[in-house]
Formats: structure tokens, sequence, C-alpha cells
């Protein structure tokens, strides 16, 4: 019964999963509008698979995800973060078994007679000691089980921080990609307006010298093309920013890196979209882990400042032999023992005892207000991610067709100027206004793009899909007994 004893503080209970089944309002399941034939579909019964990236079926980004991105520095350090907390767990764990050690010394002594209260010569001699302990502490009130117990919640916290790491890299390459590439798509776009508006300044400039217009007007298309001229090395400027961001996420130096190049008419846009409950997310975004495990080790840490309040106990023995040579250490009248229980209470410490479990007290109640916090943080995020891929929807479409009227315009412009109706210049401005349409469109696909790939960041990105059903019990098993309503702390009495 003493071997088992008991374990003092609180015991960790998971937070209870929250009881809405949206997120806000106008963000239950629907169909968006469908622009260019693409809809997304918003369900609550889809699986979110753990490769989610490839709904955009592009072998470019599958190419950039399949390269080892566990070198890049940002995942390596958190890689190796995990392994430090995994290695000092397992020695936490060593304080459950008898710990022996084994001690030699030799010593060469002067002592005096006076120290044995008698008068005489001193005596100068040689001394060896040859000794092995063994110690073993009575874990009585818990104070190492929940030291061990902090190491797990660490370890959790670690292997959540793993995830989140990774899921934020694979977002941002991604993301990075398509701006890249929306950025491309600009340069080329804008390049082709600011020459089809340099043809529409020789045509004002030489109608304005036969007199048919007034410089104003001349001045009108100069300043239109300056403008984009202007824009034009901004958006070049960042591309190479794009290209330089995308190759230190791949962890390589901008010099080095060989990125594949992304087209936006090459990434379908995923249909139907899983969307998690809120009970769900909360066992699946890495953040919301992340902190459950510090919710966890703070409850561990009032069990062990609670533990420090009581007894602690612990069984030792020693045996060996001292000689003034070493060969005599084997005699049996060199030879000595001892074996026997130790008690230490905590009688008088001002009160810093107490006070520390109130202080770990308090570090758990902020804990919890933390992990509540990011769980809002994270409803918030999915939230304004739907809100965000709705209104998407809906300025894609529009543009869509601001770029479909255009178009026709163009068309019919074409074909009055080839039955001579209309002048050189209606069909330059037709077309310029077709690009500028065009313009507008990227930004509205590339916004789509991105905040598609946030709400899968947003629900967690699917680790768990990938992870056999005995990980996934392994890794919540540390965390606590199942669900309540509340988690408290025990008040246990003043000792």
């Amino acid at each position: 019964m003493v071997l088992c004893g008991c374990t003092v503080g609180p015991d960790f209970v998971r937070p209870s999963k929250p009881a809405i089944d949206h997120y806000s309002v106008g963000t239950d399941p629907k169909v968006t509008v469908p622009v260019n034939g693409q809809s997304q579909r918003f369900n609550v019964d889809a699986e979110l698979v753990q490769d989610w990236w490839r709904l955009f079926k592009s072998s470019e980004l599958d190419s950039l995800i399949n390269t080892e991105l566990e070198k890049t520095p940002t995942l390596a350090a958190a890689l190796a973060s995990l392994k430090q907390s995994e290695a000092n767990l397992n020695a936490g764990k060593g304080v459950f078994f008898p710990q022996l050690e084994t001690d030699y010394s030799f010593a060469r002594q002067r002592i005096t007679s006076s120290r044995l209260g008698i008068e005489g010569s001193a005596t100068v001699f040689n001394l060896h000691t040859l000794s092995g302990s063994v110690s073993y502490v009575l874990d009585v009130f818990g104070g190492e089980r929940r030291m061990v117990e902090g190491l797990a919640a660490q370890v959790d916290g670690q292997h959540a921080l793993v995830r989140a790491t990774y899921l934020s890299l694979i977002g941002n390459i991604i993301n990075t990609s398509i701006a890249e590439a929306a950025y491309r798509a600009q340069v080329e776009t804008t390049e082709r307006l600011i020459a089809l508006q340099r043809q529409q300044l020789d045509l004002v400039e030489t109608q304005a010298k036969a007199g048919l217009i007034s410089t104003s007007d001349v001045l009108a298309v100069r300043t239109q093309l300056a403008a984009n001229e202007a824009v034009l090395p901004t958006i070049w400027q960042r591309q190479t920013a794009a290209l330089d961001l995308l190759a230190t996420l791949l962890g390589n130096s901008p010099a080095e890196a060989k990125i594949p190049k992304l087209s936006l008419a090459n990434i379908s846009l995923p249909t139907d979209i899983p969307v998690s409950l809120p009970s769900n997310l909360v066992r699946q975004r890495p953040d919301i882990l992340l902190a459950e495990s510090n919710l966890h080790l703070a409850s561990a840490q009032v069990g062990i400042a609670t533990a420090a309040l009581f007894p602690t106990f612990t069984l030792s023995g020693t045996y060996g032999g001292e000689s003034p040579q070493f060969g005599n250490l084997s005699n049996p009248n060199n030879r000595f023992w001892s074996i026997g229980p130790n008690v230490t209470f905590p009688v008088f410490q001002g009160g810093s005892g107490w006070y520390q479990k109130k202080a770990a007290e308090a570090a758990y109640e902020a804990a919890l207000a933390k992990y509540r916090q990011t769980v809002l943080a994270g409803f918030a995020q999915v939230a304004d991610t739907l809100h965000a891929l709705t209104h998407d929807a809906e300025i894609a479409a529009a543009r869509q067709q601001t770029f479909d009227l255009a178009q026709e315009t163009l068309e019919l412009m074409d074909a009055n100027h080839s039955a001579g109706l209309v002048a050189d210049q209606n069909s330059l401005v037709a077309r310029q206004q077709m690009e500028t349409a065009r313009i507008a469109m990227i930004d509205a696909v590339t916004q789509r793009y991105q905040d598609t790939v946030a709400l899968y960041v947003a629900l967690g990105g699917g680790w768990w899909n990938s992870l056999p059903k005995e990980d996934l019990l392994r890794s919540s098993s540390s965390r606590g007994q199942t669900d309540t309503s509340k988690t408290t702390i025990r008040k246990d009495e003043r000792p």
C-alpha cells in the first residue's frame, strides 16, 4: 500500500467539446456562386484528406510538396525539439526504477590523535574505499508521477507543434506558388496592355499633328501609359520576392532553388470542401492541441507543487569496504553497510511551498483561459474563411462577367473595324478594356485559390488521417480521461 501510495493534485480531464454546430451566422453549408463552371460546396459530411493539396490537381504543386520538407530549418527545428521532449520523458521515467551507484575513492590522509580525544602523534595512511549503493524513491504522494505526466504533456505539445509547423509550411508554399503564378500572369497582361497603349499613343499623336484631336487627348493617353509603366516594375518586384520566399520555404537559397513554373490555368478549384464541426475542430487543429497540452502541463505542475507540501520517503542501502591496501578490501573486517528509510518532512518554509501551489493553480487558470482563447480564434478563422470563399465566388462571378462583356465588345469592335465602321482607336481601346478586365479577374481567381488553401489550413490539414488508429489512441492516451463538462482544480486541505 505504501508503494502504491496516492497522487495528490488534480487529475487532468480534457476540456469538453463545444455543443455548437456552426461557426457564425451565414456559415451554414451551402453551394457558392458558380464561376466559369467552378463551384464549391461546403460539406460537413466529407472527410478532410491528409494530402488535401492534391485536390488542386497541379503536378507543380505536388512536386513542391514532395520535396524533403523535413530538411527545411523551421521544420527541422520542430522535429529536433520533439526528439528532445521524448528524450526528457524517457529520462524522467527513470525515477520509477531503483537507482544503483558504485563508487571508488583513494586518499592519503593525515589524522591527529586529538580528533579521537587522546594524546599522541599524527597518523599518515592511505585509504581505499569501494562501495555500492541502491536507493528508491517511494512516490507516496505522486510528485514524481506528476512530473512524468508533465513531461508526457510536453511531448504531446511538441507533436502538435510539429504538425502546426508542417501545416503552416505547406500552406505558405502553396499560397506563395499561387501568388508567383498570379504575378507572372499580371506581368504578361500588363505588358500587352502597355503595348496596346503605345500603339494608341502613336495613333493619337498622328491625329494631333493632323489637327484632328486636341493635345489634351494625347496627354490623357500618355498619362495612362505612364501609370501602367510605373506599375509593371512593382509587379516584377513582387514576383521575384515570391520566388525568393518560395526558395526559402523549401530550404534553399534563392540562387540554388529550382522551382517549377506554376500556371493558374493548370490549377483546379476543389469543388467539395469538407467543413468539420466545431466539436471536431478542437480535436484537429494543432494549435488547439498545443494549447491543450500546455493546459495538461499546468495541471501536472499543480500536482507537483501539492506533493511538495507532503513528506518524501526514500529507501536506501550501501555496502562496501575500505582498507589502507587495495587488496584487503574484500577482508570481512573491512566491510561496512547500511540500510534504512529516509523521511523528509517540510516543517516550516515560511509559506513558500503553499504559495508555490497557489501560483501553480493560477498558472493553470491562465493556461485554461489561453486554451479557450485559442479555440475561439480557431472558430473565428474558419468562419472568416467560409465568409471569404462565399464573397470570393461572388466577386469572381462579377469580374468574369465584366471580362466576358469586354470580350464581346472587342469582337463587335473587330467586326465593325473590318467593315470600316469604326476607327482603329476604338478597337485599341476595346482591347485595353479587355486586358484591364483580365487583370481584375486574375486577382479574383487568385484570391479564391488562396482562401481555399486557408480553409484547409484552418480546419487542421487532415493530419489525423495519416496516422494508424493505434497511434491516434496512443497520442491521446496521455492527455487524460474522457470528456466532462468542466475541468476543475481539486482543493486539497492545507497541511
